[in-house]
């Protein structure tokens, strides 16, 4: 099964909004997309080409912001996947291969260096986009490779010389960013700091992408992002704590 193209799923949204009587307004500003994302996040794997497609089509800036999941999931109440129920854990193998057959990629469900520490991994990519910026197309194919590497290729996404390779790969300098990466205590409390910002902004897991202060969570709600960048509709924001019951 191949998935629509973002032209194809883009006109298909157009005519859903103009159904639902929404306005669509497309605006000359932009459009910033925030992605907090881990290397060793599966989800973040399956969309990570639909994103970069997606902020292809639309002209969008990727802001990247790799996250401690574990930290995230600790406070937020998710547990590492061994740690789940089994018909969890079964229909998360289910949803594998229902979309990685819609996303059109290759996956290895159960990697042998998973789960490894993509801390180090992180912070090159860090370092990177300290040096060449977000929208620096090496650091962009580092952001896609890293992910590869644990969910395609099967490698070890916490190995120095691994990270070296596939910075390589993506044409930047992999032994001076690795070198960064190890040393630079300020490029540990960058990751760290990004963390703290997923957790102070609700966030419970990744892929989660933010759009104008809204959260979309999951790489399935791609769509939704598409059409909300489409619509121009205002942001709808999380809930206040006196809105819980």
């Amino acid at each position: 099964m191949c998935y629509p193209s973002v032209a194809q799923s883009t006109t298909h949204t157009l005519k859903q909004l103009a159904a639902l009587g929404w306005e669509v307004t497309m605006t000359s500003q932009q459009p910033v997309i925030e992605y907090f994302f881990s290397f060793v996040s599966l989800w973040s794997y399956i969309g990570s080409r639909r994103l970069q497609l997606l902020a292809q089509h639309h002209n969008a800036q990727i802001i990247y912001k790799p996250i401690d999941l574990a930290r995230v999931f600790a406070v937020s109440g998710g547990l590492p996947v061994k740690e789940r129920s089994v018909q969890r854990q079964a229909y998360r193998l289910l949803e594998m291969d229902r979309w990685t057959n819609i996303r059109g990629l290759p996956i290895v469900k159960h990697p042998k260096h998973y789960p490894a520490d993509p801390s180090l991994a992180h912070r090159v990519l860090l370092a990177a986009i300290d040096e060449l910026g977000h929208d620096n197309e090496s650091v962009q194919e580092f952001a896609r490779l890293g992910l590869d590497t644990v969910w395609a290729d099967e490698g070890n996404i916490a190995d120095p010389e691994t990270i070296m390779e596939i910075a390589n790969d993506a044409g930047l300098d992999g032994s001076r960013l690795l070198a960064r990466a190890q040393e630079e205590r300020g490029l540990a409390e960058q990751e760290e700091a990004l963390s703290q910002e997923a957790i102070s902004r609700s966030l419970f897991g990744a892929p989660t992408y933010f759009y104008r202060g809204e959260p979309f969570w999951g790489q399935d709600r791609l769509e939704l992002l598409d059409g909300v960048i489409l619509s121009g509709r205002p942001p709808l924001l999380l809930p206040g704590p006196e809105a819980l019951q």
